[in-house]
């Protein structure tokens, strides 16, 4: 649903790729990732429906970060097709099929700059306050 121009999503794993990013936000947000945003790419790319985008101010936090979100997600019963750049640490790339969550230090993501490439698509609204047991 699309309010204002904003997608309002519910937190569950099991209804869509939207509610699959929103458990990774709440994820992130629990491991102090910075800036975190939600972008909805539905109709606009064809290898998956949203992006998941959070910085942290260094690379172990980076690492911390990604391990989390992979961990997090595991215990639901959702596997990553694939983990980019977890080694170096400056910009790691989970891909969850229909989510994709990009993890940057904090520097790397102002080079790259993924919110302006994608500028076009709705950011959806962050449900970070949601209990884990609604999850």
């Amino acid at each position: 649903m699309i309010r204002g121009g904003v997608v309002i999503a519910t937190p569950t794993l099991t209804k869509g790729p939207l509610d699959r990013a929103q458990a990774l936000a709440r994820s992130a947000d629990s491991r102090k990732a910075e800036d975190i945003v939600l972008l909805d790419l539905r109709g606009r790319a064809s290898f998956c429906d949203s992006f998941l985008i959070c910085s942290a101010s260094n690379r172990r936090q980076v690492r911390a970060i990604a391990e989390g979100l992979v961990k997090d997600l595991r215990a639901a019963g959702v596997t990553p097709i694939g983990v980019e750049g977890l080694e170096a640490s400056r910009w790691v790339l989970i891909d969850f099929g229909d989510v994709i969550a990009h993890v940057f230090d904090a520097p790397l993501r102002d080079f790259y700059d993924l919110e302006g490439l994608w500028s076009d698509a709705p950011r959806v609204r962050l449900l970070l306050d949601v209990p884990a047991a609604n999850a």
